[in-house]
């Protein structure tokens, strides 16, 4: 399998093909370092950590939301796109958090959301002002309500996160919002809005970011035409052909050439990578040179640690990678899903004990409620979790690493009702545990009350194992999840060079071998029994290597 590829491994800061085999290391801000100690994790915190960034030789940072937020979404409901939050830091501390890890070497990649804003935004409150008819509300999507009085609302639309995906105003008229109330939708048929995201785009830009996650990339552009089709009616649309009345429609493409311009009106052109739950052959759209650049492919996270599975995700990506031109992105964690060292210790979902056929339909919502945390085997979760990230760090293509995956973090599945946070939790209580759980604030001390997060406690509360996984207690330690991924992300940056892979046929269903350039060859078992490594000098192992036997659960890279 080959995909387009540079001619160099040499990642230089005006390289403009640096991002297509990057090692990316997202950080979710308010739970990464909280410098100020008021529970809250902020920019100096950021900067206060670059050297331990720095040592784990990633290319680039990639920050979750930092922007004036009332946190109704996790800050993913943005008051204000040309901020920061006070509560994290300031423009200022902002340009030196750039500066201080470009002189590392390391690029800035940040989360733009433009589906919707806070209904705290400047917009949405001139709106509601303004009233019906007026320009201000044609920011957003505003109808009027069904029924006598208009005390229904125009549709029987569910919201994302469960609930109405209308709100009604003071004057009677109803908002959408895909997700939460206070995350009103905006109007991408309106020239005003795409015209500010714009110049949002130059102004982070023009600070020195080198890259943008743009969150539910499928969802800006809608049919909004009536009559509007009821819930049952507008679920009988296919999503694959472009022309569904909210997701993925082909005019959204618009938007991202109109971006793409501006991209490229930097140098080194600035990247972009679109989170975009899509068929697989609409994929290649927001991926093209001509769109955003990049997409996130899901498919290896939502895969179960199973040695035909991943084969095939791997095989798949590659194809759409060669139909994009882009390179393939690899996800085992991040912020919106039970971290990798869980899941792969939990038992099957046909086997969890309170799965049911709507689990099995969403994915990864089953994970934590269809399989109590009681079944984890954390033993048996982390063996495979480290042999899949080795799996994931050989492939050609760009890895995005979740803060606290190189610990070996599990998720925090015992939260308590009061202390949680995420709106999926609130609007669906009883049914889904939301994602705090994979946001809880990392531990990078043994001790103290927030393990080294900050000098005042964490936002969410940490469980008291969490010092067995902390960077104090990992760091210099020979076989520590840390140390493996500093030593398997700096031999990455060593060994690639063309994304190519060619699988190794192994002779077991259970163990997948696949060769890159340079004699770069990773061997992953995925069973359960030793199994023979090829000829070859063993690089780095998941797990101890004896006698020629690669051990079960388990990964190492040869050069051969």
């Amino acid at each position: 399998m080959t995909t387009t590829s540079p001619e160099s491994p040499v990642r230089r800061m005006d390289d403009p093909t640096w991002w297509r085999q990057a090692a990316v290391y997202q950080i979710y801000p308010r739970s990464f370092a909280d410098a100020n100690g008021d529970g809250i994790g902020d920019l100096k915190g950021v900067i206060s950590r670059v050297p331990y960034l720095a040592r784990l030789s990633i290319d680039a940072v990639w920050l979750s939301p930092f922007y004036p937020s009332a946190l109704a979404d996790g800050g993913y409901d943005v008051a204000d796109y040309r901020d920061v939050d006070p509560k994290i830091g300031t423009l200022e501390e902002f340009d030196e958090m750039v500066a201080v890890l470009h002189a590392e070497g390391i690029k800035v990649v940040i989360d733009v959301v433009p589906n919707h804003s806070s209904n705290d935004h400047v917009w949405f409150q001139a709106a509601l002002e303004a009233g019906r008819g007026s320009a201000e509300r044609d920011r957003y999507i505003f109808r009027e309500g069904t029924g006598p009085d208009g005390n229904e609302p125009p549709t029987d639309w569910q919201s994302i996160f469960g609930g109405p995906a209308w709100t009604r105003v003071a004057d009677g008229q109803w908002y959408l919002h895909l997700f939460a109330s206070e995350q009103p939708d905006f109007n991408w048929s309106n020239r005003e809005v795409r015209d500010d995201f714009l110049e949002t785009l130059r102004f982070w830009s023009d600070r020195g970011v080198d890259g943008y996650r743009i969150d539910v990339a499928h969802a800006l552009t809608k049919d909004m035409s009536e009559p509007l089709p009821s819930r049952m009616e507008m679920d009988a649309i296919p999503r694959d052909g472009g022309a569904h009345p909210i997701w993925d429609r082909d005019e959204v493409h618009e938007i991202y050439a109109e971006w793409r311009q501006v991209f490229n009106s930097y140098h080194p052109p600035r990247t972009a990578v679109a989170e975009a739950w899509v068929d697989r052959h609409r994929r290649p759209r927001y991926a093209s040179a001509e769109g955003l650049g990049q997409a996130f492919e899901f498919d290896l996270l939502t895969q179960e640690f199973d040695a035909a599975a991943f084969r095939e995700v791997v095989s798949d990506s590659a194809e759409l990678a060669g139909e994009s031109g882009s390179s393939s992105t690899w996800v085992l964690s991040n912020h919106d899903v039970v971290r990798h060292a869980t899941r792969y210790g939990l038992p099957p979902l046909e086997q969890a004990v309170g799965s049911t056929e709507q689990d099995q339909k969403q994915g990864q919502s089953w994970i934590l409620d269809g399989a109590p945390e009681d079944q984890l085997d954390r033993e048996l979760g982390e063996r495979r979790a480290r042999a899949a990230s080795l799996f994931e760090l050989a492939l050609p293509g760009s890895a995005y690493l979740y803060q606290g995956e190189e610990l070996g973090l599990h998720e925090v599945g015992d939260i308590a009702d009061g202390a949680r946070q995420d709106p999926t939790f609130f609007r669906n209580p009883g049914v889904d545990k939301g994602r705090d759980g994979c946001r809880v604030p990392l531990p990078w001390e043994r001790d103290g009350d927030s393990f080294g997060f900050g000098a005042s406690g964490a936002h969410l509360p940490q469980p008291g194992w969490f010092g067995e996984y902390s960077v104090e207690a990992q760091d210099g330690v020979p076989g520590s999840t840390l140390e493996l991924y500093r030593a398997a992300l700096r031999l990455r940056r060593e060994l690639q060079t063309e994304e190519t892979l060619e699988w190794v046929e192994t002779g077991s269903e259970s163990v997948l071998a696949f060769r890159r350039p340079n004699g770069w060859v990773t061997v992953t078992n995925f069973g359960d029994e030793p199994a023979p490594l090829p000829e070859g000098e063993v690089l780095l192992g998941s797990a101890p290597v004896a006698d020629g036997a690669l051990p079960g659960a388990a990964t190492a890279w040869l050069k051969q």
